[in-house]
C-alpha cells in the first residue's frame, strides 16, 4: 500500500532500542580485541572485526531507510539467490572454502562469505511473504503445509550437507515457529510433531545406544571424564569460575592462552566461546549486562511484532517475529554451551562474536526491526495493510 507523503510523519528509530544494539556491538568489539590477544598479540582479528562492524552499520543504515514493502517485493529473488549461493560453496577451491571438515564459505580472498548466515534472514523474509500468500488460499491446507515443509527441507538439506547442523536447526525451527505464529497450519503442525515424537520413541526403543550417546554429555562424570570433546566446556567453566563477580579485568584472562591450566586453552575463544571470555574478564556483572541487553532487545522486538499485527501489517509482524525467534534461539544455545548446559555445536553469539557474515546480517536484521517500529508509528489515514 502506497502512502501519500502528506498523510505521514517522519519517524526516527527508537533511541533506547538503538542504544542497546549499539552498546552490544561496541562491547563485543572490545571483547573480540581482548580474546584475539591470544593469537600472538596480532591485531588482525580486531582490524577485520572493525571492518565487519563498519560494513554492517553501513548496510544497516541503508536497511533502516528501506521500506518493508521493498523487502517483501524482493524476498523471493533473494531467497533463490541464497539457495544458489548455498550450492556454490561446494565448488572446489579457490571458490569454495573448507575449514575443519566443513564446507560453509565462499572465498572472496580477503573475506569468507557464509551463505547460511544470509539464509537465516532470507528464509524469514521469504516465509513471511509465503504465509501472506497462503492466507488467501486455505482451501487445501495440507497442500500448503507440504509446500512449506518442502521449502524448509530443501534449504535444510543443503546446509546439512555443509555439516552445519547449528544453522540447519536455527533456520528450520525459526520457519516452523513462524508457521505456528501465523496460525495457518496448527492442525498439520500438531499431527506432524506428534508423529515425530512417536518416531523418536520407536528409534530409542530399537536403538537405545543412540539415545545414550545423545544424553552422554549430561550423564557422564564430567570433570573426571577423559573425553576430549568436553575439554572446551571445561575450559569455559574454569574461566567463568575465575571471573567470579567482577572478573579479572579486560585482557587479563588466561584461559584464552595456550598451555594454561589443567585443561589447556579455550578453543574458539573469539567466536563461539566469547561469553566465557566475558565471564572470566568481567565476571558475573559482565555476563548479566549481556543477558539483560539481549532480553531488552528481544522483548522490545516481540512487542513491535505484536503491534504490527494489531495494525494489520501482517508481513512486518511475521518478519520481526522470525528475527526475534532466530536471535532468541541462537543466544540461548550459545550461552547454554558456554555455561556447560549444552554440548558445543558451533553457534556464534550475535553482535558479540567475531565473524563477518554473522555480524553484517545480525545488524541488518535488527535494522529491519527498527524499521518496522518506525513504520508502526507512522500516522496515516488508512491503517489497514498487509506490509
Amino acid at each position: 500500500m502506497k502512502l501519500n507523503p502528506a498523510t505521514r510523519t517522519r519517524q526516527m528509530p527508537d533511541k533506547q532500542l538503538l542504544s542497546a544494539i549499539l552498546a552490544l556491538i561496541i562491547f563485543g568489539w572490545i571483547m573480540v580485541y581482548s580474546a584475539s590477544l591470544s593469537y600472538h598479540s596480532s591485531p588482525l582479528y580486531f582490524i577485520k572485526q572493525t571492518l565487519f562492524i563498519f560494513m554492517g552499520l553501513t548496510a544497516g543504515l541503508i536497511t533502516l531507510n528501506t521500506p518493508i514493502s521493498v523487502l517483501q517485493k524482493y524476498s523471493i529473488p533473494l531467497f533463490i539467490l541464497t539457495l544458489f549461493l548455498l550450492c556454490v560453496v561446494f565448488l572446489p577451491s579457490p571458490i569454495g572454502h573448507e575449514a575443519k571438515g566443513s564446507t560453509r564459505w565462499i572465498n572472496f580472498v580477503y573475506f569468507k562469505f557464509q551463505p547460511s548466515e544470509l539464509m537465516k534472514l532470507s528464509m524469514i523474509l521469504f516465509m513471511a511473504g509465503f504465509l501472506i500468500r497462503q492466507e488467501k488460499d486455505l482451501r487445501k491446507p495440507w497442500m500448503g503445509f507440504l509446500k512449506t515443509i518442502a521449502i524448509i527441507g530443501v534449504t535444510g538439506l543443503l546446509i546439512l550437507l555443509e555439516t552445519d547442523i547449528g544453522a540447519t536447526l536455527i533456520i528450520s525451527l525459526t520457519a516452523m515457529a513462524m508457521l505456528y505464529a501465523a496460525g495457518s497450519y496448527i492442525k498439520q503442525l500438531v499431527v506432524v510433531t506428534s508423529g515425530l515424537f512417536i518416531l523418536m520413541g520407536i528409534i530409542i526403543t530399537i536403538i537405545p545406544n543412540r539415545f545414550e550417546r545423545f544424553i552422554s554429555f549430561w550423564t557422564s562424570d564430567f570433570w573426571n571424564s577423559d573425553n576430549s570433546k568436553l575439554d572446551q566446556t571445561k575450559a569455559a567453566l574454569i574461566g567463568i569460575a575465575r571471573g567470579d563477580l567482577f572478573g579479572v579485568g579486560i585482557g587479563a584472562g588466561i584461559q584464552k592462552f595456550k598451555n594454561r591450566g589443567a585443561t589447556g586453552s579455550l578453543p574458539e575463544r573469539h567466536t563461539d566461546m566469547i561469553f566465557a571470555v566475558i565471564g572470566e574478564e568481567l565476571g558475573a556483572l559482565g555476563m548479566l549486562f549481556v543477558l539483560l541487553s539481549f532480553l531488552y532487545i528481544l522483548l522490545k522486538g516481540f512487542s513491535i511484532a505484536k503491534l504490527a499485527l494489531q495494525k494489520g501489517r501482517n508481513y512486518s509482524s511475521y518478519v520481526v517475529f522470525g528475527i526475534c525467534t532466530w536471535f532468541a534461539m541462537q543466544i540461548t544455545v550459545n550461552i547454554g554451551m558456554n555455561l556447560g548446559l549444552l554440548p558445543p555445536k558451533g553457534f556464534t553469539l550475535p553482535l558479540l562474536s567475531y565473524g563477518g557474515t554473522s555480524m553484517i546480517f545480525s545488524i541488518i536484521a535488527l535494522a529491519i526491526v527498527l524499521r518496522v517500529d518506525m513504520e508502526n508509528r507512522i500516522k496515516f489515514s488508512n491503517q489497514r495493510n498487509h506490509v
